[in-house]
């Protein structure tokens, strides 16, 4: 297939802002595909989807993974840039480094403006998401295209070969090696320190690094934090923010989203957070 410029218009600020996310499916609807959605969905901004993997989910755990086929992925792929204007992607689950590559192949020839890669590691309740064998594929493929990437610690750890951060001071220990990754930015979000006061996130570009802090809200409702954040960031890149603008922006609704997720009554082991609390509860 040739390659098309994708690139958006002058004017499309005044357009719908239309955001990619590429991610598995939870059949809970906690994470994955289907907060992104929801994410993408309450934050203003369009959302179309490429699955790439089927999970047998709910709040309590990951019970099966089923890989979708390359071919199909990259079906998906063509069919949504051949006709929609996207301009920011959001990248989630990639199971295995096949899957990787053809993602990475896809971006390389339609380019969108943004690029938003959560390395999706392991689920909130402990899962392993992705194969140990792809993390060097993902790391050499497609990280270095990411405008921003968007780790949580042990995420980090798992890029970096260094030790789970278990401090905000532990955290800056991180700065240099998250950067050689090579993407524009890092957001090397603190929510595993659950002792500390406040969700400190560090929000590291090639010359400053960030925090970025929120209060910590008490809940064990926080399944799809990690997608719901990234595709937040996406989508306000999508309206027209900058870079660090959007993720505050997403920060703040992350933020809401947890502090509401105990207004929700979904399954029996981690809820999922709160995406629609602007529109049911009046804020």
């Amino acid at each position: 297939m040739a390659k098309t410029s994708h690139k958006p218009s002058s004017k499309a600020s005044s357009h719908t802002p239309i955001v990619l996310t590429i991610a598995g499916s939870d059949s809970g609807g906690g994470a994955g595909i289907q907060a992104d959605i929801k994410a993408i969905s309450a934050t203003g901004s369009y959302a179309c989807s490429v699955i790439t993997a089927i999970t047998s989910q709910n709040t309590q755990g990951v019970s099966a993974i089923f890989p979708i086929p390359l071919a199909h992925v990259e079906s998906q792929l063509d069919a949504v840039f051949s006709d929609l204007n996207i301009v920011a992607i959001k990248i989630g689950m990639l199971a295995d480094a096949d899957i990787i590559k053809v993602v990475a192949n896809k971006i390389k020839q339609y380019q969108p403006k943004f690029l938003v890669v959560d390395p999706v590691m392991v689920a909130t309740s402990g899962d392993l998401l992705l194969e140990q064998s792809a993390i060097a594929t993902l790391k050499s493929e497609l990280l270095p295209l990411a405008d921003i990437i968007t780790p949580n610690l042990p995420e980090g750890a798992a890029l970096t070969n260094l030790s789970v951060p278990q401090s905000q001071s532990e955290m800056t220990v991180m700065i240099d090696d998250l950067r050689s990754l090579g993407a524009k930015a890092v957001l090397l979000k603190g929510g595993h320190l659950e002792k500390d006061r406040n969700s400190n996130d560090l929000l590291i570009t090639a010359v400053a690094a960030e925090l970025i802090s929120a209060k910590r809200h008490q809940t064990k409702n926080t399944h799809g934090t990690g997608c719901t954040v990234s595709s937040a960031i996406a989508s306000y890149l999508a309206q027209g923010h900058e870079l660090t603008a959007a993720v505050k922006l997403a920060k703040h609704y992350i933020s809401q989203a947890i502090a509401q997720a105990d207004e929700l009554e979904v399954g029996q082991g981690h809820g999922p957070v709160h995406h629609f609390f602007a529109h049911t509860s009046g804020h």
